[in-house]
């Protein structure tokens, strides 16, 4: 192995690496602030996706309000994806805690 390896390997994050931030280190107000995030991107990608389908099933000749894509589609898909990331965020933290670091 080449230095150049061996100083990669020591920089790595224990606990991954996500978009460039380290897991393994977040504390509990950045946790809960990237569980946020999270549920929030994907609640405006889920109301674009419902959105587009609703255009494209008005557009077959059916009559749906689009207001349906924030109610049936956005708003489920987000708390979804805000109670897995807390639940994912939240574990990482506590194993951080419970092990000492």
């Amino acid at each position: 192995m080449t230095a150049q390896h061996q100083n990669l390997r020591q920089g790595a994050a224990p606990g991954g690496v996500f978009f460039g931030i380290p897991l393994g280190d977040l504390g509990w107000f950045t946790s809960v602030l990237m569980a946020c995030t999270l549920g929030f991107l994907s609640f405006f990608l889920f109301t674009f996706l419902g959105i587009l389908g609703i255009a494209i099933y008005n557009g077959m000749g059916h009559q749906l309000d689009y207001a349906s894509s924030y109610k049936y589609f956005s708003l489920p898909a987000g708390c979804v994806v805000l109670l897995a990331s807390l639940i994912f965020f939240g574990t990482l933290w506590l194993r951080r805690k419970l092990a000492g670091s």
